[in-house]
């Protein structure tokens, strides 16, 4: 097995409103993307290299499956996670674990989006 992540999404309940709060808190610019199925989903996808490590991913907003509530943490890779947890609560979500050590692997941040997911900033400083 490689990378054991190969995409991910993130379920929300108001696109514009989740879409410029990872735009602000990543300093980012989020792609439309065509629907795959015929389902009406919408999708905006974060900048993302497929030869470069790591996985794609995208914001989706698909009727029937509500934001929230989900067990799957996914971690955004940041040069200094303080940087874009200082963006979170203005972008209005909530910080719910301030940066914190986890010893060799660097640091991360735990924070709570628009949409009530809840995902990972991590960084090696």
């Amino acid at each position: 097995m490689t990378n054991p992540v190969g995409w991910f999404e993130i379920y929300v309940d108001d696109m514009q409103r989740a879409q410029g709060f990872y735009e602000t808190v990543l300093n980012v610019k989020l792609e439309k993307l065509g629907d795959p199925t015929e389902e009406a989903l919408n999708m905006q996808a974060f900048p993302s290299d497929m030869q470069q490590y790591g996985a794609g991913g995208a914001l989706v907003h698909m009727n029937g499956f509500p934001a929230g509530g989900n067990s799957t943490l996914v971690y955004f890779s940041c040069e200094d996670c303080a940087v874009e947890e200082s963006r979170v609560e203005a972008a209005g979500g909530k910080v719910q674990r301030s940066k914190m050590s986890i010893g060799d692997y660097g640091f991360i941040t735990l924070s709570i989006d628009t949409e009530g997911n809840m995902f990972g900033l991590h960084s090696l400083k």
